[in-house]
């Protein structure tokens, strides 16, 4: 069942109305009719099935059947801090992390990054995102839509750490030289904490194509962050971010344990 994300004002107690893309979508693309079925949610508290009473291009006003549960979240709040990566990875990078369960992502600078930044692109470019990182929520049945957040120097990525319960520091001569890996850091945190530590706020850093430097490998961990390995072999950056957020929904047991 299509499911789409609306405001708060576009959910009422009684009908949802759809309008702009999402009444497109619906009738252009999907083909949808009065009688035919849809999921919303207004992405913070609410979120129903509806029965399409009147359907046009601009405009689609559904009665509500019935209250459906807020359960399409992750149990772990992961947000995924990715260097500036070039092309069109950024994009990857939201929409399968969105499928996937991050939380948010958090776009930053850093030293050895080959995409030259534009800042006077900014606005545009993080309004692709977030449509993107949208459409891909409404497709994995997702309860809440991920925040993209404005680009960060890598100073400001620093000091947002210290928001955070665990920062994982993705670097690629930890896992090359047999040091730890994210599992041992987010275990290890858990013994610390406590095992029954269940709710958690999670920082994954990953850096650009031309990898880390040392001086902020330093740098991040004299910040509070966790320098861990993702293995022996080296990954593209947009495949390190998606193995370690697939690796700590493992270990949130999102796929079934604890």
């Amino acid at each position: 069942m299509q499911r789409y994300f609306v405001t708060p004002a576009q959910l009422g107690d009684n009908e949802v109305i759809l309008s702009g893309d999402d009444a497109h979508h619906a009738v252009r693309v999907m083909r949808m009719e009065p009688g035919d079925e849809i999921i919303v949610s207004d992405g913070e508290a609410r979120a129903a099935k509806a029965v399409i009473r009147a359907a046009a291009p601009d405009r689609v006003e559904a009665d509500i059947a019935a209250w459906l549960p807020m359960d399409g979240e992750p149990l772990w709040a992961v947000t995924i801090a990715q260097s500036l990566p070039k092309g069109d990875k950024m994009e990857l990078v939201i929409q399968k992390g969105t499928e996937i369960g991050a939380a948010a992502f958090l776009p930053f600078q850093s030293e050895r990054m080959i995409v030259q930044y534009d800042n006077k692109k900014e606005a545009k470019r993080l309004e692709r995102w977030s449509k993107i990182a949208k459409e891909a929520a409404e497709q994995a049945h997702r309860s809440r839509i991920p925040t993209v957040e404005p680009v960060k120097t890598w100073r400001q990525l620093i000091a947002a750490a210290a928001a955070y319960d665990l920062v994982l520091f993705c670097y690629e001569k930890e896992g090359g030289s047999g040091g730890a890996g994210l599992r041992d850091a987010v275990r290890d945190y858990r013994s610390r904490e406590g095992s029954h530590v269940e709710q958690l706020r999670l920082l994954l850093i990953v850096g650009p194509e031309g990898g880390f430097t040392e001086r902020e490998a330093a740098e991040a961990e004299n910040a509070g962050a966790v320098v861990v390995g993702l293995g022996k072999r080296i990954l593209r950056t947009e495949t390190a971010a998606m193995v370690g957020l697939a690796c700590l929904m493992y270990e949130s047991g999102e796929m079934g344990g604890v």
